[in-house]
Formats: C-alpha cells, structure tokens, sequence
C-alpha cells in the first residue's frame, strides 16, 4: 500500500470522528513512520518508548490511553505484550472506517 494514502485513508476516516484530538493523530503518525522505517510490514511490533520517541510524547500514561483509543475505535488492532522483552504487536487496518 502506498505511505501517503494510509496516511490519507486516516486522516479522511477521522474527518468526522470527533473523538480523534491531535495527540491520537500524533501517535498514529509516528506509528505509520515506524512502519515504514521497518519495511512496512503489519503488524509492526513495538515498545511504547521508540512510538514516544518519535511522537514527541513524555507520558506513557498518554501514550497507552491513544493507543488504546485508537484500536477501540477501530484505526489499528492493538495487542499488548506484557513481557518486557517483546514488544507490543500493532496492526494496521487495510480499510479504515
């Protein structure tokens, strides 16, 4: 899939979505940067701190209630990893909304 149409297909699936601030657009940027630096693979599998890192988030409180939001909401599929030494898998939805 083209870089630029998952960030369009995003952004024109969150148009009327009201629940979607500027930290969710944030994270889910640096998510998609993330895959792409990756080989744009799906799912990619992270720790919170390269996605902060890269969104320029401080709060992992933050962090973990976007990501969160976000697959409620059905922008990605969020599986939390518990063990400190795997990451969390993240998956990106081909057809948002």
């Amino acid at each position: 899939m083209d870089r630029l149409k998952c960030l369009s297909d995003f952004f024109e699936a969150i148009r009327p979505d009201a629940r979607i601030s500027i930290t969710h657009i944030g994270v889910y940027a640096a998510l998609l940067q993330y895959r792409i630096e990756n080989g744009f693979i799906n799912p990619i599998q992270v720790f919170s701190h390269e996605i902060m890192g890269i969104a320029k988030l401080s709060s992992a409180i933050t962090y973990h209630r976007c990501i969160r939001e976000l697959s409620e909401y059905g922008y990605i599929r969020y599986e939390p990893s518990f063990n400190r030494k795997k990451g969390s898998k993240i998956y990106f939805r081909e057809k948002i909304g």
